[in-house]
């Protein structure tokens, strides 16, 4: 998503939304996310305006005080930025790839089945199961923090059962242009 990202090109424009948006998106963040009404206003204080950042191929950032801070396709899932994810780890549901995947893995590509079922792999015990179309951390054997963040193309429990095919879709990852964007 953002293997080609320039922010003098691909924004289109910087607006803050209404408060009334603004409610509805905290609301949005809380429930998609594994955080407290109090972290989110660690991360993002109720005094401070957020800052919708429009981009090309219909991505939204949200920004506050120039930092992005979260993003968005079209109307799926908000999803922290890496920076975030490496500040509070729990916001997400954790998925690891073995070390065999991890230059794929920043590379953009997306994860396979084996990768995550393989001795290094990890995906949450079966009472935890994730279903298709979460968004998900990913994490690379013996690295403390997060190098991606995408949504599963299967439940986890199929990742077991088929162990082939996509399982989870890369959308951003450590060196990336979003990783590069500091501030906007």
């Amino acid at each position: 998503m953002f293997k080609k990202f320039t922010p003098s090109t691909d924004i289109a424009g910087q607006t803050p939304p209404k408060s009334s948006v603004q409610r509805s998106i905290r609301a949005a963040v809380l429930q998609q996310w594994k955080i407290g009404p109090e972290t989110l206003e660690v991360i993002w204080p109720k005094k401070e305006t957020l800052i919708h950042v429009k981009c090309r191929e219909h991505i939204s950032i949200y920004s506050v005080q120039s930092v992005p801070l979260f993003f968005q396709h079209f109307d799926g899932p908000f999803y922290p930025t890496l920076r975030l994810l490496h500040q509070y780890p729990s916001i997400l549901p954790k998925v690891g790839v073995d070390r065999g995947a991890i230059r794929f893995l920043l590379a953009g590509a997306p994860m396979m089945c084996p990768g995550l079922t393989s001795a290094g792999g990890y995906l949450p015990p079966p009472e935890e199961a994730l279903p298709k179309g979460t968004a998900v951390a990913v994490h690379a054997e013996g690295k403390e923090h997060a190098v991606g963040i995408g949504i599963t193309e299967l439940s986890t429990e199929d990742m077991r059962k088929l162990n082939k095919d996509v399982a989870v879709e890369i959308v951003t990852h450590l060196g990336d242009d979003l990783w590069a964007l500091q501030t906007l």
